[in-house]
């Protein structure tokens, strides 16, 4: 098998409040767009993130209503604490603190205006 590219899709009740929270503090810039559905990407992310429409006909049935829940989309970035101030600067609110596990990872979340939890992380904490 031979994967081109990966993309990861969520239903969401506002596709244009995602897209805009990723565009506005993320850096994605809009790949796609249409009724219901928005294709974001970032030239450094080996992933696409899509929003889909609670609703949308194109998925099968039992799919179609059922909100990203319980997912965290994760980015491993550079520079926490600089992102970490970046995003309060912004008023992003910070829904989990900044945090350090044993096992070395260390990260912070913020949540989307429909709720999808975003978490930025790296590997700088003590066991790294």
């Amino acid at each position: 098998m031979r994967v081109s590219a990966t993309a990861l899709s969520l239903n969401v009740a506002d596709v244009e409040a995602s897209s805009q929270f990723l565009k506005n503090h993320f850096g994605f810039e809009e790949a796609m767009a249409a009724e219901g559905f928005a294709s974001l990407r970032r030239e450094d992310v080996g992933a696409n993130v899509i929003f889909l429409s609670l609703g949308m006909p194109t998925l099968p049935e039992d799919q179609r209503h059922t909100p990203a829940q319980g997912l965290i989309l994760a980015f491993e970035v550079d520079d926490l604490e600089g992102e970490l101030a970046r995003l309060e600067s912004e008023g992003v609110e910070i829904t989990m603190p900044l945090t350090a596990e044993e096992w070395g990872e260390r990260a912070f979340q913020v949540t989307d205006p429909n709720g999808l939890k975003i978490q930025l992380v790296d590997w700088k904490g003590p066991q790294a």
